[in-house]
């Protein structure tokens, strides 16, 4: 027992590869040693039967000749029968053929001296007309014999006949296939050997002559870190397959339970995602959309010397971060309009101050009192109307930034909507992307730039409609809100496609239009019953 603990802590020790090779060395030897000496015992059996048969059709086709009865009635039998016994012996290669009487006495026999003397072996079978085989040892030796009896024509033994072969020439006969079934095994084993040996260096190349206690600790990391990282990620083959995916790759992108070893291509995925997983490239950073999120999407390809393994793709969840973005940039383009203004109230400031020293009061109370009017009529107009803080923030942001670029951004004179309990950062992401569209379009199109901007909600519908007076939609309207998508040409457009992402992700639907002016865009989400409070009542048309 100590002594098998001993060689099992050994073996665990030895590289996995190492363990297989010694383990497929000794099944080869077993399964060899075993095969030659099953030949060789079923060859012994064989080889013997095959004596048996051959001394019994021998001693039989001697027995039935006329010849062999005539000469036993001859006053001197042997003159005519031991020729004849030792040219049948000689052509079927048997040791010996004895004809005799009755009593056993030979008339035939190998060795002349021997004729006249008692058959040494048993005859009584033969003598009550029955053809039989043994091994018995006469004066060649031992030998494998068959005995036949010689018959007349009224079916009465007149003499017997044996035939047979020596134990040591069936020995030799044994012998001789032994070692064919040795050289043959021989050969099996030096075959096997050296197929073992390749395998156990393919495995060893696979494994990096690790130890299975090694592979197995390195299986339980791989998969534990598998099911810890948040991040997607995914190993796809040369052929296009998916081969591996983690919990946050199924996550981010759906995936069926059955997705690993199915072509990416029918996995349901975006084309512009299913096209960067087969193209096997190297990209960093990309940002793709799903159904309901924004992905940064990075691959690498994979390689082993100069052959290609496939590529590693990573998945990183964007759609939070996107969001917050859109709402930071809202952000700032309110305190930019925010430091606009304090740039201009400090010049205005500085032109009272200057009235007042030159002496026109009277001016400088005018001055002041019309853009303080002017200032606060546009904020009273935007928070009179849109009391969400964070659409009314936005709007009055992109007002500013807007007539900084020479376009005239409003708001509808019928939107009237209280607080709305939808997820604010798909708003901005709605609605603040839709009027950065129509201010570009506004100042490419006829002057003056224009951007019209309603909001309402009654009726469980929130509505939302940006228009402009810009050139119009273009002829590829319809891919408008797929990734990519732009009028710069650039195929770098994401705005509008995170728009319709968000719509989709709130249970909404978006249309776009053709205005006399320009490009319209109509957005309706659905609001749960009590969400909304609506100011004047105005339901959406």
């Amino acid at each position: 027992m100590k002594t098998l603990t001993t060689v099992t802590s050994r073996l665990a020790l030895w590289s996995l590869a190492r363990q297989m090779f010694v383990l497929q060395v000794v099944v080869v030897l077993v399964t060899v040693v075993a095969c030659t000496v099953l030949t060789s015992l079923h060859v012994h059996r064989l080889l013997t039967d095959e004596a048996a048969m051959t001394t019994r059709r021998v001693a039989i086709s001697v027995a039935d000749s006329p010849s062999v009865l005539a000469a036993l009635g001859d006053p001197d039998p042997s003159a005519a029968l031991q020729p004849y016994a030792e040219r049948i012996r000689s052509e079927t290669g048997l040791d010996f053929i004895t004809i005799m009487n009755t009593q056993g006495r030979r008339y035939t026999h190998r060795n002349p001296s021997q004729i006249g003397k008692r058959f040494l072996g048993t005859i009584a079978p033969a003598l009550a007309g029955r053809t039989f085989t043994e091994t018995y040892t006469g004066t060649l030796g031992p030998s494998m014999r068959a005995v036949t009896p010689v018959r007349d024509a009224a079916g009465r033994v007149r003499g017997l006949v044996s035939a047979g072969i020596t134990i040591q020439k069936i020995s030799e006969q044994v012998r001789g296939q032994i070692v064919s079934a040795v050289l043959a095994g021989l050969l099996g084993l030096v075959a096997g050997l050296a197929g073992t040996y390749l395998a156990g260096a393919r495995l060893r190349r696979h494994t990096h002559g690790l130890r299975s206690a090694e592979l197995d600790r390195m299986y339980d990391h791989h998969d534990a870190i598998l099911h810890a990282v948040r991040e997607g990620l995914l190993l796809v083959d040369t052929g296009r397959r998916l081969t591996l995916c983690n919990d946050g790759a199924r996550e981010l992108l759906g995936l069926p339970a059955d997705a690993e070893g199915r072509p990416v291509t029918e996995l349901g995925l975006p084309a512009s995602l299913a096209e960067l997983l087969a193209s096997g490239e190297d990209r960093s950073d990309e940002i793709h959309l799903t159904g309901e999120r924004v992905l940064v999407v990075s691959s690498s390809a994979v390689r082993s010397g100069s052959r290609s393994l496939g590529s590693v793709v990573t998945l990183r969840d964007h759609t939070e971060l996107q969001a917050l973005t859109g709402q930071l940039d809202a952000e700032r383009g309110f305190a930019e309009s925010l430091r606009a203004a304090a740039h201009e109230a400090a010049n205005r400031l500085h032109t009272v101050v200057t009235l007042v020293e030159l002496g026109r009061a009277d001016q400088a109370v005018a001055f002041a009192t019309e853009e303080l009017r002017t200032a606060q009529q546009l904020t009273d107009r935007v928070v009179g109307a849109v009391r969400e803080p964070v659409l009314a923030a936005l709007l009055l942001g992109k007002t500013a930034e807007a007539a900084e670029r020479g376009v005239e951004l409003s708001i509808g004179p019928d939107s009237e909507l209280d607080d709305v309990v939808l997820n604010p950062r798909d708003l901005v992401t709605i609605l603040g992307n839709l009027i950065d569209n129509a201010v570009e379009a506004a100042m490419n199109g006829t002057r003056p730039a224009r951007v019209h901007v309603r909001l309402s909600a009654g009726d469980g519908v929130f509505l939302a409609r940006v228009a402009d007076s810009g050139p119009g939609l273009p002829a590829d309207a319809a891919e408008m809100f797929r990734r990519g998508w732009t009028t710069k040409g650039d195929g770098r457009g994401l705005g509008l496609a995170m728009v319709g992402q968000a719509v989709r992700r709130l249970g909404g639907t978006i249309e776009a239009g053709q205005e006399d002016e320009g490009a319209v865009f109509t957005v309706r989400l659905p609001i749960p019953d009590g969400a909304a409070r609506v100011a004047g009542g105005t339901a959406p048309s």
